[in-house]
């Protein structure tokens, strides 16, 4: 090349005769066509990557087009524009190896039983969860009760239930006032539970 060709303005250079320096240098600056000839001259190496991972076609798809993204968000940080082909290749093969590593963590079976039951012990789970939830949320509504009402309560609850004759003795109240306490009671609790 003449010194009087090298002198030439980067953006002045045609496309098809600019160097993957100066294209990326044109890409950094917007200037799609240099983006559609780097894409036209690495393009190819993208896919034999992926070949080389045996990838499906969806997989070595979102590679590409992956490896194509990782290149226009770190563009203007290449320490050698010139490069750009090698730094292309090592991160499609990075790509490739995070998509294989992830479909070694997906398992398949061949039972469709398999997956109903993977439902109803996951709602098991789930109903266990909702239930500890609901018992901390009524233990703790309990607990801004009066003291007199959370005796009252908790007697009620016993296993086997402690009877209102029982209750009126252990508490020392008239068994007449148990059960409209007991009504006020489930009010209140219905009150904090709501909130």
């Amino acid at each position: 090349m003449t010194a009087a060709a090298s002198e030439v303005p980067v953006a002045l250079v045609p496309t098809e005769n600019a160097t993957p320096e100066q294209l990326v240098a044109r890409a950094i600056k917007g200037d799609r066509r240099a983006w559609e000839a780097l894409v036209d001259l690495y393009s190819g190496l993208i896919w034999s990557v992926t070949r080389q991972f045996r990838l499906c076609d969806a997989d070595a798809a979102d590679v590409a087009q992956t490896t194509w993204l990782r290149l226009l968000e770190h563009i203007d940080r290449l320490h050698d524009a010139s490069r750009v082909g090698p730094w292309l290749a090592t991160t499609a093969r990075r790509e490739c190896l995070r998509t294989v590593a992830h479909r070694r963590r997906v398992v398949l079976t061949g039972e469709e039983g398999d997956l109903d039951r993977a439902d109803i012990v996951q709602s098991e789970v789930d109903a266990g969860l909702l239930a500890a939830e609901r018992c901390r949320d009524v233990g703790n509504a309990v607990a801004q009760l009066p003291q007199r009402w959370r005796d009252i309560m908790t007697l009620l609850t016993a296993d086997p239930p402690t009877s209102y004759e029982e209750i009126s003795a252990t508490l020392q109240v008239p068994i007449g006032s148990i059960g409209p306490t007991r009504r006020r009671c489930l009010r209140r609790l219905q009150d904090l539970l709501e909130l």
